[in-house]
């Protein structure tokens, strides 16, 4: 079904569509494509939507997406963000009601922010490869390491969803694992996964904190007015309020 899907949004490159320009420019695809043909929203894909599969999302992204040579699974996060952020605002338009709490007097309060003209956040350019190479604070070791994919963070929320109640997912190491390319110079799956299992929190987190800050993604967050008159900021995410024009609510 979902190849069927795929097949079905490529024979549709002459439906009306826009540019949509990658925050990542490409640079960690084969192809290094810096922009991808988006299709508007049309009334065929509201039944999409209301049958609201567990990965509409991704249904969405195959139907929308123009590409032969490129598929959502395979782009990083920022790039699938700038998408749904394209989707949205050319059917539903850029603003959107958020909750914010007025950190002077800790009261809840709605506004409404612009999703229009975002910047892109880009830090340290990868290499050649599409990959990153540093040196881990604590253990001195030499790592490469890729942001995930649209698809392995799919996999990875799977994974984590089919453990019992009261067991602790791997949700960090599964990241790790995942995110790691090499160490010190050996590419072994097996290798990496037992390493990671022993990394220093240090390291963990350092690396955490790299790819966040390095991983290229558009800026969502807003500075804001609050009731008592102070300005706070405020992140525009992709919680219920980002997609509940798409369900009519």
């Amino acid at each position: 079904m979902e190849d069927k899907t795929y097949e079905y949004a490529q024979a549709n490159f002459d439906l009306p569509h826009d540019v949509v320009e990658l925050p990542s420019r490409g640079i960690f695809y084969k192809n290094k494509k810096k922009s991808v043909k988006v299709g508007y929203l049309t009334a065929s894909d509201e039944n999409l939507l209301l049958g609201a599969s567990k990965n509409f999302t991704l249904q969405l992204l195959k139907n929308k997406i123009y590409e032969p040579d490129l598929r959502p699974e395979e782009m990083i996060e920022g790039d699938i963000e700038a998408i749904l952020i394209f989707l949205r605002n050319t059917s539903f338009g850029s603003d959107m009601e958020i909750m914010a709490v007025d950190p002077k007097t800790n009261n809840r309060f709605k506004v409404n922010v612009s999703l229009e003209e975002l910047t892109i956040i880009t830090g340290s350019p990868p290499n050649s490869e599409g990959l990153y190479e540093l040196a881990l604070p604590k253990s001195g070791d030499v790592i490469k390491l890729k942001p995930l994919t649209y698809g392995e963070i799919l996999q990875i929320n799977d994974i984590i969803e089919s453990y019992p109640q009261g067991r602790t997912a791997p949700r960090v190491t599964l990241r790790l694992s995942k995110e790691i390319i090499s160490i010190n110079g050996s590419e072994d799956k097996a290798y990496i996964a037992k390493y990671v299992e022993g990394m220093p929190i240090a390291d963990s987190k350092f690396i955490k904190k790299f790819l966040s800050n390095n991983e290229p993604k558009l800026d969502l967050t807003r500075d804001i007015m609050t009731p008592s008159g102070d300005m706070t900021t405020v992140y525009a995410g992709f919680g219920v309020e980002f997609f509940r024009p798409f369900f009519g609510i």
